[in-house]
């Protein structure tokens, strides 16, 4: 099925064109051995084979093993310049040299792990401040990966089970990167059951958005512009803005009462474009609202 690819955009700053801000957000287990389309698309994205593109292992138990597999397969994709970034501990996460490779990058990927230990080490450093700039300025194209995809979200879920249905203890929050401020990201989402977990953070935070990404399957965010969905799965989104629930009023594992939300099913090879008024004739109401708050960026984290 062919994506509707909407008008043409360019913007210009000087003589130069202006570099499109995007964000690969990857449901985790993305393909590194046979097309690896994904991955692919984020070396495209950040400029080709000649881009300067860094890996960030933090959120990684075994960050050298981690280290290893995407080096390889930078590699065979042609990257010759492809380096893993120092940010090992939060002192680390100070060093004026790590700030100056992430501001000098094309690309940053995050790869899986933990997203709770890479937030402990770089929550609020000059690390943390020159990623921001990095993509809010520079432009820089941001992927991450199951664990590096939950951060790229403000409120961002850091453990729960896959529930069957949605109660109230289900998730724990804290703080992400901030780069999609208007919604909560979950991973592995259709493989690991977690349409309930996610609906679960929802009925205590309706005020956001909540996107489950399949594995091997990637958002691509194209700021104030459009989103698309490669990969082999689909992107589920939740919409509980206009929801009528009765959380306030029940206990920890009661069942709850969601009335009204709204779950959009995005499959892959699917692009969604503000600037296509063609495709946007043929939308609900709803998918423009959702569409409209996921490509609207964050602000600089200074």
């Amino acid at each position: 099925m062919a994506a509707v690819t909407g008008l043409a955009f360019a913007s210009t700053l000087g003589a130069q064109p202006a570099k499109t801000a995007r964000l690969v957000v990857i449901g985790g287990a993305e393909d590194r051995l046979k097309d690896r389309v994904i991955l692919r698309k984020f070396v495209e994205y950040c400029g080709g084979s000649r881009a300067r593109i860094r890996l960030i292992t933090t959120a990684s138990a075994q960050p050298a093993m981690t280290w290893e597999s995407y080096r390889a397969v930078f590699s065979e994709l042609g990257v010759d310049n492809f380096e893993q970034l120092a940010l090992t501990d939060r002192d680390s996460a100070f060093a004026p040299q790590l700030s100056q490779e992430i501001l000098q990058a094309d690309g940053i990927f995050i790869s899986g792990g933990d997203q709770g230990r890479l937030m402990d080490v770089i929550w609020e450093t000059p690390a943390y401040r020159s990623l921001h700039e990095a993509f809010h300025l520079h432009a820089c194209c941001l992927g991450g990966t199951s664990a590096g995809a939950a951060v790229m979200s403000r409120h961002m879920i850091s453990q729960g089970p896959a529930v069957l249905r949605p109660i109230k203890w289900a998730t724990e929050t804290d703080i992400g990167l901030g780069f999609v401020s208007n919604a909560v990201v979950d991973q592995h989402f259709s493989e690991r059951r977690r349409l309930a977990r996610l609906m679960s953070t929802l009925a205590q935070r309706p005020d956001l958005l909540g996107v489950g990404i399949d594995e091997d399957t990637a958002l691509v965010i194209e700021r104030n512009r459009s989103i698309e969905v490669i990969g082999r799965g689909a992107v589920t989104v939740v919409d509980p803005s206009r929801m009528q629930s009765n959380v306030d009023d029940v206990g920890l594992e009661e069942q709850m009462e969601m009335l009204g939300v709204v779950i959009h099913m995005l499959p892959s090879g699917h692009r969604y474009s503000l600037d296509s008024k063609l495709q946007a004739a043929r939308w609900p109401e709803s998918l423009r609202r959702v569409l409209t708050r996921l490509v609207a960026p964050g602000p600089l984290r200074g």
